[in-house]
């Protein structure tokens, strides 16, 4: 739960600096740290994403499409939706177990963090889904 509540707190750090509002080609720096930390760095748009959550690492190396198999289009769609009921989630916590839901994730749909942020962000969200018997939006694909 803890590491839970550092990956929500990273991911909002990450999402609300400053980035510039066009469309740029991202090409994004992946990298593994520690046992089950995933970073995502893009330094000329300035964001950083840490997604720290044991089992997720192996989990998206064993259980998620591969990369291209959707479009980056679809996965920011699916990530609004996602996020939007996240953060609905966030904001009432006599409602939702607050260890789950710690933080507000600020995504601006109309900037391009590209491919590789929104698939990480969406497999996390269905790894998330999955692991904590929750469900953001729709139909989570149970794997």
């Amino acid at each position: 739960m803890k590491n839970i509540l550092i990956s929500i707190v990273i991911i909002a750090i990450v999402s609300a600096c400053a980035t510039p509002k066009t469309k740029v080609a991202l090409v994004p720096t992946v990298k593994s740290i520690e046992n089950d930390t995933v970073r995502i760095a893009n330094d000329s748009l300035e964001y950083e994403v840490i997604i720290i959550d044991p089992g997720f690492t192996n989990w998206l190396n064993s259980m998620a499409l591969p990369r291209g198999y959707y479009s980056q289009t679809y996965l920011e769609n699916k990530n609004r939706f996602y996020i939007i009921e996240w953060n609905s989630r966030a904001q009432q916590p006599n409602r939702f177990n607050p260890n789950l839901y710690e933080m507000i994730i600020n995504y601006e749909p109309q900037i391009n963090y590209g491919y590789e942020v929104n698939y990480l962000i969406y497999n996390y969200m269905i790894y998330f889904q999955n692991r904590y018997h929750q469900r953001l939006f729709g139909n989570v694909p149970p794997r």
